[in-house]
This record gives structure tokens, C-alpha cells and sequence, in this order.
């Protein structure tokens, strides 16, 4: 049987695309939607089959490193070959934008569909919640983003994953959406910015800056709501500290990636964007 057309995802083809992910209790995704479809870096794919959209797939290019993710089929289609399909269609689009290294956060059932196209496990991502203090008390380091910030976490970003991340700093980064911890020196000690939907890339190469940003984020929410950290398996110490802090295993999923190695911190990561871009 003829696999539906796979194409761009253009704007028009979001409402069809929450449609879909909602039947399958995916979450509504709208604002992730709504950004990969016009951003420079995304290259987005729609599968469609009579007027339907039926599944999609979405790379993040990050410099010279690809995210593969929301890659989805509708429950009509799968098991005929179209999941592969979106996929290669985000691979190929990664690579033909200069991505030397792929990589992506797996299924149970998708690390297998990987494993037969070369990527291998990497690491295991651990996410952490805890409920909020509604303390108010914040490290006193921790301030409001400034646009001057940008190219130190820029940097910093780039050493912690081995990616160019301005492009999505620049995109969500504001007074309102990030935090900077200051050393005493005035060199950035650590960030963390909040995108629409609500991920948080939290970057500190120090354990006590990382969990202190961490906890300036429980001391603003109250204790009905929760906070959750994205920690990779490298980072024994920090997540010990955070378990022993009455933060709880949530979810864990492996790490894949394809191609050159990366040159990259984990200890230095405490929270990610999402995990189809990072």
C-alpha cells in the first residue's frame, strides 16, 4: 500500500495536528506546534493521507547537531511503515542543514525502530519533581534575564550540550521567562528559561548553582503545584542531592544519538526545552 504524502508542516496544519494528538492523549501541544512550524531552525513534516494530516515528524537543528522527535502515526496508519518514513524524512532534512551528530529521548517501543537505523543509548534522562515552597526565599545570585546575557548563555549552553542553542535562548529568553545566576566574579554561574509550553533548559556547571536554581523555581509555585528537573544519569551527585531534597522520580527514558560524538558537560544540565528539541 502507497504511504501518505509526507510534506512540510505548514501553520494551517496545526489545528489538525492537536486534533489528532489529543485523541491519542498526547496533551494538547499547540504552542510546540505553533513555534516549530515558522522557526528558522525546525524542519517540521506532515504526513497526509485524503486531506488528513495522519502523522508528523520534527527535527531541531541546533549547529551541527539534530533533534529528531514528535514523531507520531495515527493508530489507522501504523505498522505500515510510515513512522520509519517521518523519520528518515527528519533525518535527511537534519542532515542536509549540516548535522554531523542526531540525537533523540526514545520509547520503549521507538528505541527499537532506532536501534535498526543506528542510533545507540547514549544516556538515560531522569525527571524529577517536587511541589512547590511558596517560600519566596531566592538565592539572592539569581536575578532577571538581560539581553546582554545572551552570548554568555549562549556559551554556556554550548559547552554543557555540545549544540548551538542561541537560537532558541534568543527565541524564548526574556525578563520574564528566564533567571541568571551571578558569581561574585560577574561571570554566569547558571540560567534557566521557561518556553511557551513549559519546559525549562536549565544550565549550571556547578551542583550548588544547579540545585539552587532549581529551588528559586519550587519558591514561586505553591504547594498544589509541581516542579519538575531534567537530569541526565552522569549527574549521580546532583540527582542524590535533589532525591535526599524531597524531589521524586517521575520518568526516565533513554538518550540516543547517531553520528560524530559530541563533545558535551551532562553534569551540567538540568533541564531541557522538551525532548524533541533539546
Amino acid at each position: 500500500m502507497q504511504l501518505p504524502l509526507i510534506r512540510p508542516m505548514t501553520p494551517g496544519d496545526v489545528d489538525s495536528i492537536v486534533a489528532g494528538f489529543l485523541r491519542e492523549g498526547w496533551g494538547d501541544r499547540r504552542s510546540t506546534l505553533d513555534f516549530v512550524a515558522v522557526h528558522r531552525a525546525s524542519r517540521p513534516f506532515v504526513a497526509v493521507a485524503n486531506g488528513d494530516v495522519v502523522g508528523t515528524g520534527v527535527a531541531s537543528v541546533n549547529g551541527s547537531v539534530g533533534w529528531i522527535g514528535t514523531v507520531w502515526v495515527d493508530p489507522a496508519w501504523r505498522r505500515r511503515g510510515l513512522g520509519m518514513a517521518l523519520t528518515q524524512a527528519t533525518i535527511d532534512a537534519a542532515e542536509a542543514a549540516g548535522c554531523r551528530t542526531l540525537v533523540l529521548v526514545a520509547t520503549a517501543a521507538g528505541r527499537r525502530l532506532y536501534e535498526r537505523i543506528g542510533f545507540t543509548v547514549q544516556s538515560t534522562y531522569r525527571i524529577l519533581e517536587a511541589s512547590g515552597t511558596a517560600s519566596g526565599v531566592i538565592d539572592p545570585r539569581i536575578r532577571p534575564f538581560h539581553k546582554a546575557d545572551l552570548a554568555a548563555m549562549g556559551q554556556l549552553a554550548n559547552l554543557a550540550t555540545g549544540e548551538d542553542r542561541t537560537h532558541l535562548l534568543r527565541a524564548f529568553a526574556t525578563p520574564q521567562t528566564a533567571r541568571c545566576l551571578d558569581h561574585p566574579d560577574g561571570s554566569l554561574g547558571g540560567f534557566t528559561v521557561r518556553a511557551p509550553w513549559g519546559g525549562g533548559h536549565t544550565i549550571a556547571p556547578g551542583l550548588a548553582d544547579g540545585i539552587a536554581i532549581l529551588e528559586s523555581r519550587r519558591a514561586v509555585r505553591g504547594p498544589n503545584e509541581r516542579v519538575r528537573a531534567g537530569l541526565v544519569e552522569e549527574n549521580e551527585t546532583g540527582l542524590e542531592r535533589l532525591l535526599e531534597a524531597g524531589w521524586t522520580d517521575a520518568w526516565r527514558a533513554p538518550r540516543m544519538i547517531r553520528g560524530e560524538a559530541l563533545n558535551w558537560q551532562p553534569t551540567f544540565i538540568w533541564g531541557q526545552f522538551n525532548f524533541a528539541m533539546g
